[in-house]
């Protein structure tokens, strides 16, 4: 499974809120500029995390996006479903013979676990220097 700049970007997005939550709303422009990237692709993706009620928007001069919900009731796999699809290794698992089979649906109840017990709030709280890492992430 590859995840893409959208589902990457998106992660980015909510943990940089996450992080900010109780600050009052934050604009995607800042979130670009901390993360040096395009503000105008961060545009894109934040209508189907407003849609799903992950986010909500605040209009006005200190405007910007916030958390609708806790940190700590939004999973990384939330995110990656809302942008990327359905979080499966392979196509057609249900064509390959059963011992692939049994595989494939082995990583990706892996996969599947690692993003559903991950929230934003503990992506929030990793520390970027490598101290006190509470987590470690591999997938």
């Amino acid at each position: 499974m590859k995840i893409s700049t959208k589902g990457r970007y998106g992660l980015t997005i909510m943990i940089a809120l996450a992080k900010k939550t109780g600050d009052g709303p934050i604009s995607l422009k800042s979130i670009a500029q901390e993360n040096d990237l395009s503000e105008h692709y961060l545009e894109q993706l934040v209508p189907p995390l407003r849609n799903a009620g992950l986010v909500r928007s605040v209009r006005g001069a200190y405007g910007g996006y916030m958390l609708a919900k806790s940190a700590k009731e939004i999973t990384a796999g939330d995110v990656i479903r809302i942008l990327e699809g359905p979080i499966t290794p392979v196509e057609g698992i249900e064509d390959e013979e059963p011992v692939k089979q049994a595989l494939w649906i082995r990583i990706r109840d892996a996969v599947k676990n690692v993003l559903d017990t991950t929230t934003l709030d503990d992506l929030s709280k990793y520390n970027e220097t490598g101290e006190n890492e509470p987590y470690m992430f591999y997938i």
